[in-house]
């Protein structure tokens, strides 16, 4: 059977209401599970995997003795064990939706999106469920809602375009240019992410496009790889402007939920308003223009 926008289903692990960091406005952000890319920062472990599996939310247990930290792996008896345990600290870490499933959540909250607010997809990497993706942006465009995806630009060029088509901003990652570096600490090479990018900039949708630069501290967050960054946009747009987002501590708390250790960056902290503030005037100096996140 050929899939339609009736069939699809895409797998997603959040949909959170009243942000102000991802897009124009209060915007509802769909979080995507899945991704291609492996970077060892990653601010979201529990979208990494493509699919759904229950997790112990070590947080919430208070150590009854029923499960002993194991569930099923088994859905209906997974079930079963998730009803059972008194503290709800086993959950699954993701649900199957449809994109009408997905839109009634989001309708939701159109009271916001009639003041500039809207609809964000993020992840996860929202392009590695292209047809879903591509799907739910026609579907929040037709009720005339304002449309945000967040991408590390890993994807098909042709899904890339299909992407910008139907959104009315974009905020492609940029974050690290050496394709060595970018290799060894993502799992990937950036060579079909610089492609991307090079075409956004240069094409049609480049009006929509805000480049945003992870700062990590040891491993993007340095002057010359954000010099190197801004470098590259001003060759390509001038028009483009930057977004610098600071490191969050919080990401790694999150690590019990993925099969990566969060080790590298427990101890990281976040950059000051002083560094901060530096570090934009670096972009600023290359003659591009540097949003300050809220």
């Amino acid at each position: 059977m050929t899939n339609t926008a009736e069939t699809l289903k895409g797998c997603i692990f959040d949909i959170r209401r009243f942000s102000v960091h991802d897009g124009s406005g209060i915007r509802t952000v769909v979080f995507f599970k899945g991704c291609p890319l492996r970077c060892r920062w990653c601010q979201n472990p529990e979208g990494l995997e493509d699919f759904i599996k229950p997790v112990w939310l070590s947080g919430a247990c208070i150590n009854c003795g029923r499960c002993n930290g194991t569930v099923p792996a088994a859905e209906i008896e997974a079930n079963k064990a998730m009803d059972a345990c008194p503290a709800k600290a086993w959950v699954w870490n993701g649900k199957k939706m449809t994109v009408d499933e997905v839109f009634v959540e989001l309708e939701k909250d159109k009271v916001f999106f009639a003041h500039n607010g809207g609809c964000t997809l993020s992840g996860g990497e929202p392009l590695a469920q292209g047809d879903f993706a591509i799907a739910l942006l026609e579907r929040i465009q037709q009720e005339g809602i304002h449309t945000a995806i967040e991408t590390s630009l890993f994807a098909p060029p042709e899904l890339v375009d299909k992407a910008a088509e139907r959104s009315d901003q974009i905020f492609p990652d940029c974050k690290l240019i050496d394709p060595a570096w970018h290799a060894e600490v993502t799992g990937k090479t950036n060579e079909i992410i610089l492609y991307n990018l090079d075409r956004l900039l240069l094409g049609k949708h480049a009006h929509k496009a805000i480049v945003r630069i992870p700062l990590v501290p040891g491993f993007t967050g340095d002057n010359e790889n954000i010099i190197v960054i801004a470098d590259y946009i001003h060759a390509r747009n001038l028009n483009t402007p930057v977004e610098l987002l600071n490191y969050n501590p919080l990401a790694a708390s999150k690590y019990p939920y993925g099969d990566l250790q969060g080790n590298e960056i427990a101890h990281c902290m976040p950059y000051s308003a002083e560094q901060m503030e530096r570090f934009r005037t670096l972009v600023r100096e290359r003659g591009i223009r540097c949003i300050e996140s809220v």
